[in-house]
């Protein structure tokens, strides 16, 4: 059985406990107690959480862990010397400690972050970076595990993290099943963006907003702005010209960073040669796409791949 030890401290963020969640259905899933949560806090007891309510948990102790999992906060706070000895000593015992959300913090805090590549919430990232200049940060990740130590995005990212354990722990096949049963999708890759494609364009019109999903849906078509105009219900040069004001780009180019996600996806969490990709996702070639990507994101596609390719230890 894999024993986790949650910490967690006054005014914790109860998002956090969709990890636990996760941990929950693996047992459903593997027909067994696989996995054992402990619910902990420096002096034990009930603890306040932002939300107003308040848990049971156990005082540190002797008692190690498999996982310890540090919960986050919609602030940051200095973290207390008992809290830092704590961190210090689950990573002398433990196979693998993770700091969620704003929980990197508290593992930068502690100094476990020093040297280590590590992520935390999109709004928290240039702070990170700032206190504590020793961390490499890389603020647009969902998580990141750099040896024994695991960091992620914020809030529905630590569900993220804990398929990544799962899988780690159980093998894919488990991961995927357990991420079916949470209706999410399996599973968001460590590399990939904490921001959609669709989220940042944010359209206002329900027609714009039918054009976009229909696009994502259909990449490998041509997706020519006539085409995307019919399923607006307008004509191509109104459609055009609405599109541009409500997303702040024409549908060209919202295409292109549409295929550049989806592509995106495809080389961090498949095996796919990356012209299967380019074809599937509607570059035509690879060529088309290496361009692509270096427009949108800076990268070539096989720099994406190799990120995203690196194995929990």
């Amino acid at each position: 059985m894999h024993s986790i030890g949650f910490v967690i401290f006054p005014g914790f963020q109860v998002m956090g406990f969709t990890a636990i969640t996760a941990f929950e259905i693996a047992n459903l899933v593997l027909g067994k107690p696989a996995y054992e949560v402990t619910l902990l806090s420096e002096a034990g007891g009930l603890v306040l959480s932002s939300a107003g309510f308040r848990v049971e948990t156990q005082a540190f102790g002797s008692r190690t862990f498999d996982t310890v999992m540090f919960g986050a906060s919609t602030t940051i706070e200095q973290v207390t010397p008992g809290l830092v000895r704590f961190v210090q000593q689950s990573m002398a015992s433990s196979r693998r400690v993770a700091g969620p959300c704003t929980g990197a913090f508290v593992l930068a805090q502690s100094g476990v972050l020093d040297g280590r590549r590590a992520t935390t919430h999109w709004l928290f990232a240039k702070e990170l970076q700032e206190r504590f200049p020793k961390v490499k940060v890389e603020l647009d990740r969902i998580y990141i595990i750099d040896g024994p130590v695991w960091t992620s995005a914020g809030m529905t990212a630590s569900i993220d993290l804990a398929l990544a354990m799962i899988e780690k722990d159980h093998g894919l096949d488990t991961a995927r099943t357990v991420a079916r049963k949470l209706v999410v999708y399996h599973r968001r890759a460590g590399g990939q963006s904490q921001f959609s494609v669709l989220l940042e364009m944010e359209p206002k019109s329900d027609r714009i907003q039918a054009a976009l999903e229909y696009a994502r849906r259909n990449l490998k078509s041509v997706l020519s702005v006539e085409e995307l105009a019919e399923i607006a219900h307008l004509s191509p040069r109104q459609f055009s010209r609405t599109f541009t004001a409500q997303t702040g780009q024409s549908p060209a180019k919202a295409v292109e960073h549409l295929r550049v996600e989806a592509a995106r996806m495809l080389l961090e969490d498949s095996t796919h040669p990356i012209e299967v990709i380019a074809r599937e996702t509607g570059f035509a070639d690879r060529e088309r796409m290496r361009r692509a990507f270096l427009r949108t994101i800076g990268q070539a596609p096989q720099t994406v791949r190799r990120a995203g390719s690196i194995s929990p230890t």
